[in-house]
Formats: structure tokens, C-alpha cells, sequence
């Protein structure tokens, strides 16, 4: 397994991120695939599969405003919940083209 690089970060949420936000359902909805693993395991993305996941949390990306709005609880603002996802999802994937630019996997649990 690689460190962690200087600068950079590994935290991919809380726990509780593994069914409230990366397995939701509208998650699901969407069309992720590795992203709902997270609900039951820890999510293991093979080295020829790192252009697919980019793909997939290009989705999510694009798609935070739906999330968000499905995520959002009186006590963490939609403004506050846009900017944790977006900063989880922004540490995977640079874990992501870091792990493509070595012909290396991603690995979160």
C-alpha cells in the first residue's frame, strides 16, 4: 500500500458516509456502482478500473446537488453538506489519478 504524499489527504468521510452519503439511494439512482459498495465493504478499484471510477466520481460531481439535497439534515446546511462531499470527493479523486499515473488501484475503507 502507499503513503499518503505530503499535502494530501486519505479521509473519505466518516464512517457513517458509507450508507448516509457514498451508498445512498439516490447515490444508487444515480448509476454508481463502486460508490454503493461502501455500504457493505470496504471498496477495492483493480488498476484497469481507475478510469471508470474517474468516470464515476465525475457523476457524483455533477449530480451534488441531488445528493446534497437527499443528504441535507437541519443540522448540516445545504451549503455545509455541497462543501464536505465536494472536499471527500475532490481527496478521491486525487487518490484516483495518483493511483492511475502509477498503474496502481484505489483502495477505501
Amino acid at each position: 500500500m502507499q503513503n499518503v504524499p505530503d499535502g494530501c489527504s486519505d479521509v473519505a468521510g466518516p464512517e457513517s458516509w458509507r450508507t448516509r452519503v457514498w451508498g445512498s439511494e439516490v447515490v444508487r439512482s444515480l448509476g454508481a456502482g463502486f460508490f454503493p459498495v461502501l455500504a457493505e465493504a470496504d471498496l477495492q478499484v483493480e488498476p484497469e478500473q481507475v478510469p471508470a471510477f474517474l468516470r464515476e466520481c465525475l457523476l457524483l460531481r455533477e449530480n451534488l446537488e441531488t445528493i446534497v439535497a437527499s443528504i441535507a439534515e437541519p443540522v448540516m446546511a445545504n451549503q455545509e453538506a455541497r462543501s464536505a462531499i465536494s472536499e471527500r470527493l475532490a481527496i478521491i479523486e486525487g487518490a484516483a489519478r495518483r493511483a492511475r499515473a502509477m498503474g496502481g488501484g484505489v483502495l477505501i475503507w
